[in-house]
């Protein structure tokens, strides 16, 4: 790193009252390094990759987001192709991919890596889905891609609640969803070779990961998923069984490798999902929502897959 900007999101995480305090003090530490480094908030969206994008024109050989996954995920889209560096200071409620990449999840430690961490080149994963106009749109994301019951968790949970509650929020509205949401069925369809016929599941929920360590109480939500490889860690939910949900985050939990019955893991490059037709006399159904990096974007149909050589992070 030899120049960079540091791109916070004010709103993220729970430590709001001194994260201008954070930020300076990450400043102070990366100038002591040597590095030319300036600081601007985070802007909704879109805003904030113009924002990495505008850094990178300015010469910046890395950008740091300051925040949780949501920051990242905004960030990296302007990242995704180039040679400028991700750094990663963690602020925000879960902080997957920094559990993943072993970060300090202290601001000033997290600054003292970022000052030696060597610089590594991963694949990252794509999603074109149809936005909330019905229009096609596309994300790169780095930790995980939903669709199904955990997109819903994000269409249900109130900004609001997420930001006093933090990781409680993502319980308690999940803990509601698992009682009461009605799993609806879509189709995921898998391509693994040119020239073969396609492979299709009946899904209630499909998640194509990336990292291996998501943290907290369920760290490994995916196991065989790595950073360190050029494909999707698919985990396809071809039930609708609540039991064998709960029996799924509890294999997580307590870092169990039991086999639950209706709920397959593959390694593959590509997925495409559709919703299931909709018959006559079964009236009309409700949406099905795509997420990738906990951040809600859209609905179906959706195609998942993966880019290599993508991108630069400091860590890990």
């Amino acid at each position: 790193m030899r120049k960079a900007i540091l791109l916070y999101n004010p709103l993220a995480g729970r430590r709001r009252s001194r994260r201008l305090a954070d930020v300076e003090r990450v400043l102070a530490i990366l100038r002591a390094g040597g590095v030319e480094v300036s600081a601007a908030p985070t802007r909704a969206g879109a805003q904030t990759t113009e924002q990495a994008l505008q850094a990178i024109d300015t010469g910046c050989d890395s950008v740091i987001a300051c925040g949780g996954d949501g920051t990242v995920h905004d960030v990296l889209q302007g990242l995704v192709g180039t040679n400028v560096s991700l750094g990663i200071i963690p602020l925000g409620t879960a902080n997957s991919l920094a559990h993943d990449l072993r970060l300090p999840l202290s601001p000033a430690r997290a600054a003292e890596a970022a000052l030696t961490a060597k610089a590594r080149r991963i694949a990252v994963g794509r999603v074109v889905y149809r936005d909330f106009s019905g229009n096609p749109a596309a994300r790169h994301f780095v930790v995980t891609a939903g669709i199904g019951v955990d997109a819903q968790l994000f269409y249900a949970l109130n900004p609001l609640a997420k930001r006093q509650l933090g990781i409680a929020a993502y319980y308690a509205y999940a803990t509601h969803l698992w009682l009461m949401h009605r799993m609806e069925w879509f189709t995921a369809e898998i391509r693994s070779e040119e020239g073969q016929p396609p492979r299709r599941y009946d899904v209630t929920q499909l998640l194509a990961v990336r990292i291996a360590d998501f943290g907290g109480a369920l760290r490994t939500l995916a196991p065989g998923a790595s950073l360190d490889r050029d494909d999707l860690r698919l985990v396809l939910f071809q039930t609708c069984s609540r039991t064998a949900y709960l029996r799924y985050v509890l294999r997580g939990l307590f870092r169990a490798s039991w086999n639950i019955r209706g709920i397959e893991l593959q390694h593959e490059c590509r997925v495409l999902c559709r919703p299931k037709e909709v018959k006559e006399d079964q009236g009309s159904k409700s949406k099905i929502y795509v997420e990738a990096d906990g951040e809600l974007l859209g609905t179906l149909p959706a195609e998942i897959s993966v880019v290599p050589d993508a991108l630069t992070v400091l860590g890990g």
